[in-house]
């Protein structure tokens, strides 16, 4: 039987049939004929899209529009600066600017100079009249000198060598040389023409390449995109004329390419640079403020990179506009790192807190001032304010009293340096941080009671995760409850009582909150701060609670930050930093101090101290046994003055100690052979006669205070 040859490689069989009985089978195999062919100039055209719309061709494309409007741009900007130098039309263009800009005086002054410029040019255009007289005349003289110069020195000569015919020589040397530059010029002349031409464009082209003169799409793409481009007058009012405000699109119109008489000088600000515009009349400094996205996107700038605040000067706004990527950068570590022999002084010092944008030091004082710092989670609001904290316990004078509602570590190495640290987030944990904030309250009564000219130490009471305790809904046994923003609110009243009253004897309050609502960060308690700061938060309604309404007006906008990427950048509101003349606020970048560099910070502090017993939990109206009491507070410390040990057990329990006296404490250790004495004139508690008498006292004859 003869084989079927397919035609093509892969034919479609068809399916088989059954067979005949008795016959053979036979296969057979269908053949797929060739598609239709592609016409020729179907194929050709898809060739030449392919080829128009290849990158490279379109990157020629670009180069070729590119250098001819570099030649187009350039003639046209030699052509407006040699219009500029004959005419008075600068003059005109400036003073049109000063009028829109509303600046009179030096509207006056352009008019003045425009009118001395005009009276110049006419005397010039006089003088023409009466100048080709006095050329004429003045060639006619020159020439006639001139020879009468050469023949004068052609009869020197004449006499000298005794030759008549040097009579003529200098003259006919003059004529030879004539002849010869003649001749150069006939040489030169014809190329020059050529090369002229190419040379002119050539120097038109230069001038077009060094001012982008240029479609945007045609320029290079890290100028399209504005990558490292640098900020000049005229980026800075091109950028304010697209904004979208048309009284000072108008303006600027008006004011022809003179809108740069708006503009300061630009002076380079730490990682960016800084300018001063003054609006023309009929634009609102919030009508700038309120489009700060276009105005970045315009200087092509991200959102970020562009503050916008109010100087002093009336009707003007401050740019600073950050290097293309500068703040995306980190910055260097803490000082409290670096330098292991910082100390602190919490009267006179200022806290290395990190820098501002300018990329100069930021420093903050924190003498006698209430501290809130608050902002969305993970952004570094406890690092932040831990960083504080850390260089105030380098002051072996400063006490603290501290509550974290979080409680997941990041305070645990003030352990044997706080007097009291609670950490934890539950109801029972808020109840004691409720009334270690109630004790530094009857602390802070004492010393208002204490006699005038009292000196105190300084008594941070810091709570961190406040928000926890505001919205805690446990209550007493008075039904009062623990938080809430209410006057039976216990948290919130022991919080207000230190702000009224607290700054005077130096018992201040700080505080760390979360994402700031009315309800977990009460206006009363966010307003009783001197010292406000936030990180990125989330609306401008947030930023106004964080701050206050004057700095959000004054420019202040941390809910512009950038969550996560702004990470430990914040907006602070506070006399004890140094803010810019007119300026409500400041944005500082944090040095991040991680948790090993903290342990290590404060073992430095707690060698400058005797030693703390920190309480880790406050103790309520239970049976008290002071001696022990006495000699948990003494700590490590060899000996302490009565006043401090006193100072400690109030801090301890304010319900058993809080009122007691010197007298108290003598009689409380009175035959227990720990009894206060005097050493350098001052009277002590000693510990290892504290510890002795706990060891040899019968079990019956302990000494106990009822709370």
């Amino acid at each position: 039987m003869s084989n079927v040859v397919p035609l093509h490689k892969n034919p479609v069989p068809e399916p088989p049939a059954e067979p005949a009985t008795g016959t053979a089978s036979v296969t057979t195999l269908s053949v797929v004929p060739d598609p239709a062919p592609v016409p020729l100039w179907v194929r050709s055209g898809r060739t030449v899209r392919r080829i128009a719309t290849h990158e490279r061709t379109r990157e020629v494309g670009r180069s070729a529009v590119r250098h001819s409007m570099y030649v187009v741009g350039g003639t046209r900007i030699v052509a407006r600066r040699t219009w500029d130098g004959r005419t008075g039309s600068r003059y005109e263009r400036m003073l049109r600017a000063a009028e829109a800009a509303g600046n009179y005086e030096v509207a006056e002054e352009w008019e003045e100079r425009l009118q001395r410029f005009r009276d110049a040019r006419h005397r010039r255009r006089m003088d023409l009249l009466h100048s080709p007289l006095d050329a004429a005349k003045g060639l006619a003289v020159g020439t006639g000198a001139g020879i009468g110069g050469l023949v004068a020195l052609g009869v020197v000569m004449a006499v000298n060598n005794g030759e008549i015919a040097d009579v003529v020589t200098p003259l006919a040397a003059t004529i030879e040389f004539i002849g010869l530059l003649i001749r150069i010029v006939q040489v030169v002349w014809g190329p020059a023409l050529t090369i002229g031409p190419f040379l002119a464009l050539l120097a038109l082209w230069s001038v077009g390449r060094k001012q982008q003169a240029a479609p945007i799409w045609a320029l290079p793409a890290n100028v399209r995109s504005g990558e490292g481009e640098p900020i000049t007058p005229s980026i800075v009012v091109k950028a304010l004329r697209d904004l979208g405000v048309p009284a000072l699109r108008n303006a600027i119109k008006e004011m022809g390419d003179a809108g740069a008489a708006m503009l300061g000088p630009i002076r380079i600000a730490g990682c960016g640079v800084e300018v001063d515009v003054t609006l023309p009349s009929g634009v609102s400094t919030v009508e700038v403020q309120q489009r700060r996205r276009k105005l970045a996107e315009n200087l092509t700038r991200h959102e970020h990179e562009v503050f916008i605040t109010l100087p002093e000067a009336a009707r003007t706004v401050r740019l600073w506009i950050a290097d293309s990527g500068a703040l995306d950068e980190p910055i260097g570590p803490s000082p409290l790192v670096t330098d292991e022999t910082m100390t602190a002084d919490y009267t006179k010092g200022k806290a290395p807190w990190g820098q501002d944008l300018r990329g100069d030091a930021a420093a903050l004082s924190l003498y006698q001032r209430h501290l809130l710092i608050t902002g969305l989670s993970n952004q570094g609001k406890t690092v932040a304010l831990r960083s504080l904290a850390l260089w105030l316990a380098l002051d072996r004078s400063v006490q603290f009293l501290m509550g974290d509602l979080k409680g997941v570590g990041d305070w645990a190495m003030f352990d044997g340096l706080a007097s009291v640290l609670i950490q934890g987030p539950t109801d029972e944990h808020v109840i004691e941080v409720t009334e270690m904030v109630e004790g530094a309250v009857e602390e802070m009564n004492r010393r208002i009671q204490a006699p005038p000219g009292t000196t105190f130490p300084p008594l941070i009471v810091l709570v961190d995760e406040a928000q926890v305790a505001f919205m805690c809904p446990a209550k007493d046994e008075q039904k009062r409850p623990y938080g809430g923003s209410k006057a039976n609110s216990r948290y919130f009243m022991a919080v207000r009582k230190i702000h009224n009253q607290g700054r005077a004897v130096n018992v201040l309050m700080w505080q760390g909150t979360q994402d700031p609502t009315n309800e977990n960060l009460p206006k009363l308690v966010r307003e009783g701060a001197h010292t406000r700061a936030s990180l990125a938060l989330g609306t401008e309604s947030q930023a106004r609670m964080a701050l206050g309404d004057k700095a959000v007006d004054g420019g202040a906008a941390p809910n512009l930050l950038r969550p996560g990427l702004d990470r430990g950048t914040l907006v602070v509101a506070s006399d004890g930093i140094t803010i810019p003349a007119g300026q409500s606020s400041i944005t500082v970048r944090t040095h991040y101090i991680d948790d090993d560099n903290a342990k290590a910070i404060t073992e430095r502090a707690k060698a400058l101290r005797d030693g703390v017993a920190t309480v880790h939990a406050i103790d309520r109206g239970e049976q008290r046994d002071p001696l022990a009491d006495v000699a948990d507070v003494l700590g490590d410390a060899p000996r302490l003055l009565t006043q401090d040990v006193l100072k400690r057990l109030a801090t301890l329990n304010p319900a058993a100690y809080g009122d007691w006296s010197f007298v108290d404490l003598k009689r409380a250790l009175d035959g227990t052979g720990a009894e206060p004495y005097k050493s350098d004139g001052r009277m002590v508690v000693a510990a290892d006669r504290v510890r002795r008498a706990l060891t040899n006292r019968d079990d019956d004859g302990s000494v106990s205070a009822t709370g």
